[in-house]
């Protein structure tokens, strides 16, 4: 990641502050709260941007954290009412038993274990943009998906932005992000091995 964030380092470096706070909230809110936003690479813009901040003094490193949570907070926030005011009415009206079923699965994944999804999902590029929409869809309970919306954007945002910042005088910073991820994906994955095992035959 290190490397893919060097080509946006040397284009953020010529930036006034102003502007890169605008650009990297905007592609922040993006990748997270509109579909068509997938393909960015959220994970490098933040830690290019944490690089950034740490070579040019005249950039504020707690506001950029500030605006990038806060993006990243308010674009799952949008992604989730998308999937539960325009994606759930629209499946509705589908009385295809395949897409039921889907339905059905759906609600009871994260019912039993969207909580940890909505956080490790941060971590994935790609997924990170889908998963709150189809949370919305799948009739998430709102504040489980709201608390879990606000931790994974501060352990993202805030963890991948400060990695890149403390990278150069910390190098053991650079993995900080990763190991945050790991906890979440393995607490994920445990939690759905447990509930699965707890269903009826």
């Amino acid at each position: 990641m290190e490397a893919f964030a060097a080509s946006f380092d040397a284009q953020f470096s010529t930036l006034a502050p102003f502007v890169l706070y605008l650009v990297v909230g905007a592609i922040v809110f993006i990748e997270t709260g509109l579909l068509f936003g997938f393909f960015l690479p959220g994970d490098s813009i933040l830690f290019s941007a944490g690089l950034v901040a740490a070579a040019h003094g005249n950039i504020n490193i707690a506001l950029l954290v500030i605006i990038i949570v806060s993006a990243a907070f308010f674009g799952d926030q949008v992604g989730f009412v998308i999937g539960r005011v325009v994606g759930r009415p629209y499946l509705d009206k589908r009385e295809s038993p395949r897409v039921r079923a889907m339905i059905v699965n759906a609600e009871k994944f994260y019912e039993k274990t969207g909580w940890w999804a909505v956080i490790a999902a941060r971590f994935f590029p790609w997924i990170r943009t889908f998963v709150p929409p189809i949370a919305g869809i799948s009739k998430m309970n709102y504040y489980k998906f709201l608390s879990a919306n606000i931790i994974g954007a501060i352990l993202w945002g805030a963890g991948i932005t400060l990695a890149g910042y403390y990278a150069a005088s910390l190098p053991w910073v650079k993995t900080s992000s990763y190991a945050i991820a790991a906890f979440f994906i393995i607490a994920s994955i445990i939690s759905a091995t447990v509930n699965y095992s707890r269903r009826p035959r």
